[in-house]
């Protein structure tokens, strides 16, 4: 590995300085259940668990939505017998992970970025492989790994626009950074290129891997129960949503409620702690909490689903859903997940986050962007009258997200390929 370049040093030692004040910063955080308390250790770096023997395989994702992309991934190499680590850093993420991580992976909280905290973590680990999800490219973490051999690809990866033009005032730094990884797979020809343009090396577009993720659980008795509760009424859900959007999903639901009176709108937040805010929002519409066993009544208008992992329960019930983080710059959150359920797709004009697949998807079904209040009750009304168009908007959608597929093989042989020259070595 070549020094450092200046930026890079310089981060490394002003790390190294904070690394004192990391203990209280968890602390605080813990006190704000953003950190489980009972391990907060392994944000130091300190291992709660036993390093499995042989080759082990660490996959790295920041949250929910990372750890979630490499399920697929994580499955597939436990087939071949492989150990997998899985870390990442929200309390979200690692409950979910509990619940999901096939039997042969384990998880722990990612270490803080200090170079202290980086070097108990891979003292203890030492993994063979490092598989970075996304856009993670925490600097001490990449390098330090580098440094004690682990081989790194960056997989799944994404670089938006922003990151792109902030990373072009730091070029030599990120040439460092992303030359650590012995391969980049990159989402889509656009990204492929602003990583070549930023100087990475064995860049090739593999898709994405959220695209040969299985369906999101539903639990059958919760589902069985709600499918009674809502019976025939028409249902319009909004998924995912962020601060901003609910002030114009709600409207439309008033729209769409002058020609379905007993229409139910469905409002899953995408933090599951603005359920009290979503019903304050609500105002003098009927509206339940499920984190609070609200029950879908009759007379319900509008369910706040607040709480954190049933998205798979919501695709189940609605022919059609609104993905948040589309009408606010956020880029989108991920149309692949209901379109693999058969629920259509409708989503604002800030998609980035997944072009490839919201393009996929708009493409077959004919339709899906929205612009605002309007657009959402005009193509919810066309959907919920028109049943041969709903079915073709289903169907395209589910069709679109199942020709995306092919990351988690092409991921494969990368590992693969790096097993062997790790072996050779």
């Amino acid at each position: 590995m070549s020094s450092r370049p200046l930026g890079l040093l310089a981060y490394k030692y002003a790390t190294a300085a904070l690394s004192p004040a990391v203990p209280l910063l968890l602390r605080q955080r813990a006190a704000r259940g953003k950190e489980d308390t009972a391990r907060v250790a392994e944000r130091m770096g300190r291992a709660s668990l036993a390093r499995p023997d042989g080759t082990l395989i660490w996959i790295h994702g920041a949250s929910v939505g990372e750890t979630m992309a490499a399920l697929a991934l994580v499955e597939a190499l436990v087939k071949t017998g492989a150990r997998v680590l899985v870390t990442s850093g929200t309390v979200t993420s690692a409950h979910i992970m509990a619940e999901r991580l096939p039997q042969g992976a384990l998880h722990q909280f990612a270490p803080v970025d200090t170079p202290a905290a980086i070097g108990r973590f891979l003292n203890h680990w030492k993994p063979q492989i490092g598989l970075f999800v996304d856009s993670e490219l925490w600097p001490n973490m990449i390098l330090s790994a580098r440094e004690h051999g682990v081989r790194l690809a960056l997989v799944n990866a994404r670089m938006s626009e922003r990151s792109f033009a902030g990373w072009q005032h730091a070029p030599k730094s990120a040439s460092t950074l992303l030359n650590a990884f012995d391969a980049c797979l990159a989402q889509d020809d656009e990204i492929a290129n602003r990583l070549r343009a930023l100087g990475a090396h064995e860049v090739q577009v593999s898709g994405s891997l959220k695209a040969d993720a299985p369906p999101l659980p539903a639990d059958p008795a919760e589902l069985g129960r709600l499918q009674a509760a809502i019976g025939v009424r028409p249902v319009l859900l909004a998924a995912s949503t962020h601060p901003g959007e609910d002030e114009t999903v709600l409207p439309a639901h008033d729209k769409l409620r002058r020609r379905f009176p007993n229409l139910l709108t469905i409002l899953v937040p995408r933090h599951p702690r603005r359920g009290p805010e979503l019903e304050m929002l609500c105002g003098t519409r009927k509206c339940a909490r499920r984190s609070t066993d609200g029950p879908v009544a009759a007379d319900t208008a509008v369910y706040v689903a607040d709480t954190i992992g049933e998205l798979g329960l919501f695709y189940r019930l609605a022919p059609f859903a609104f993905m948040g983080g589309s009408l606010v710059p956020h880029g989108g959150q991920n149309p692949l997940e209901p379109a693999r359920l058969d629920c259509a797709v409708m989503a604002g004009e800030h998609t980035e986050n997944f072009r490839t697949a919201y393009d996929a998807i708009f493409s077959a079904q004919g339709g899906g962007r929205v612009h605002g209040c309007a657009d959402i009750a005009a193509i919810a009304e066309r959907l919920l009258t028109d049943p041969v168009l709903l079915h073709r908007w289903r169907e395209g959608a589910a069709r679109a997200a199942g020709e995306l597929g092919g990351a988690v093989q092409k991921t494969l042989a990368v590992v693969a390929n790096m097993l062997a020259s790790h072996e050779a070595a």
